[in-house]
């Protein structure tokens, strides 16, 4: 996420690090590299002067700590600045009425609105318990009913069910009516969306909001498409009283654009951001999270709380109570572990929110394959019992039998091996196995070959 950003911000910001104090010169000549990134990431020009505006400000005043390099004393002025441009700290959802309360989705079509509402609706009923009912007034795209049903079902949630020869108004006030007799705490209305916007489209959702009185109105926008999403939020703002964004697609935007200027452009909290296809994939958006990670700081408050969250409490103190014992920390517990970091987003969602990846090579964080986790498990499964809990007797025929089995060779088998050993050495060190040590242990295998 944000990776051609971060990485050309970060060479920016190198150069002045070195420097004895900060100057007029070398802050003009360091913020002319930064805008040409910021522009580079396709955020809005006048977010860009603005931004460079204040960072110059604040860098010849009187800000700067004495006990902070000029270097470190620019990187925070800008770490500031950007959280203040992606608006200070996360503003949750207003959900304080009388159930049910409705939240009203909106956006172009193909921006991932159904597939938002589905993560929404999910990550209400996990995190805040909430008893939540959707329905789609989508009359226009085929089977847009279907697919929400479909995603209803998957993350147990209340499905309304509608029909595309009803009205998108009279849809949302029966679904309403239903929401009450179901005591339902929540109700999210999927609406149409358009290629572009058009008057029709805008006349609709106004008649809709003023129908169900929504609570909160969510604009759904792509990321990948820059500062377009910044000027397509503004549109809607202007005809609807958003009270919010969701990005979506933010795990495929390199740039970065649209997270630096929806919030300028449009006054709107970004509240949620989709980071991932699974359905899980969606992050509470915290402006000073999302900063430290374009600068390379890593995100260990995010990180910690999802190891909390995902990571299998029962088995982490089973294995650490092993590893206090004295035993071996085996290739059984190594494929668990393996397991709860595919669950976690895999290596590279764990790898961006460790402090310190800013200054890890391009070229060895293109290393890291996800896919390889999945190659590692099959090798896993294709050894007997006796051979997980005893790798040391894995001989030649014990190897080619299990790389037949997996569908992959030798070479993988032995780095397999190699990294359980490292794994095993760390495991020990830290006298406690869990996902934390196992992460620093990834970290710890950077920027050399890395260890998936």
């Amino acid at each position: 996420m944000f990776d051609n950003l971060s990485d050309r911000l970060n060479e920016s910001l190198k150069k002045i690090r070195g420097q004895g104090r900060l100057t007029e010169a070398n802050i003009e000549e360091t913020m002319r590299e930064v805008r040409m990134a910021l522009l580079e990431a396709d955020v809005a020009l006048p977010v860009v002067r603005d931004f460079i505006g204040h960072v110059k400000t604040r860098g010849l005043g009187q800000e700067v700590q004495t006990s902070l390099t000029p270097g470190q004393a620019l990187i925070k002025i800008v770490r500031d600045e950007l959280v203040a441009l992606m608006g200070e700290a996360n503003q949750g959802l207003d959900l304080s009425v009388t159930p049910p309360a409705v939240i009203l989705m909106a956006g172009l079509q193909g921006a991932g609105k159904t597939t938002t509402v589905a993560k929404l609706g999910r990550w209400l009923r996990e995190r805040q318990k909430k008893k939540v009912g959707v329905v789609s007034v989508d009359v226009y795209r085929p089977a847009a009913i279907l697919q929400l049903q479909t995603l209803a079902a998957e993350q147990e949630l209340e499905f309304i069910a509608s029909e595309p020869d009803q009205r998108p108004v009279d849809i949302a006030t029966a679904a309403l009516d239903l929401a009450r007799k179901k005591h339902l705490d929540v109700l999210i209305i999927d609406t149409a969306g358009r290629l572009a916007i058009d008057e029709k489209m805008m006349g609709e959702i106004r008649a809709l909001h003023a129908a169900v009185d929504p609570v909160e109105t969510l604009f759904v926008v792509d990321s990948m498409t820059g500062q377009d999403a910044a000027n397509t939020a503004k549109a809607f703002n202007d005809a609807l009283p958003l009270t919010g964004v969701v990005l979506t697609k933010t795990d495929g935007d390199s740039r970065g654009g649209a997270a630096l200027s929806v919030r300028h452009v449009t006054g709107k909290p970004i509240k949620f951001m989709g980071v991932g296809e699974k359905a899980d994939a969606l992050e509470l958006f915290h402006p000073d999270r999302v900063a430290s990670r374009i600068l390379g700081m890593g995100d260990m408050l995010s990180l910690i709380e999802e190891v909390e969250r995902k990571v299998d409490q029962k088995k982490a103190e089973k294995l650490a109570k092993k590893i206090k014992k004295g035993k071996s920390f085996d290739l059984a517990d190594f494929k668990d572990q393996i397991v709860q970091m595919n669950n976690m987003g895999g290596v590279k969602s764990m790898l961006e929110k460790l402090p310190g990846m800013g200054n890890v090579p391009q070229a060895a964080r293109g290393q890291v394959d996800d896919k390889m986790l999945g190659r590692l498990v099959a090798i896993i499964d294709s050894m007997t019992p006796r051979e997980r809990q005893f790798p040391a007797t894995l001989n030649g025929s014990r190897k080619r039998r299990i790389a037949q089995g997996s569908g992959t060779h030798i070479q993988d088998i032995n780095r397999l091996l190699k990294q359980h050993k490292q794994m095993q050495k760390m495991m020990k060190k830290f006298n406690k196995g869990n996902m934390m040590n196992l992460v620093r242990g990834i970290k710890g295998n950077m920027p050399g070959r890395m260890p998936f």
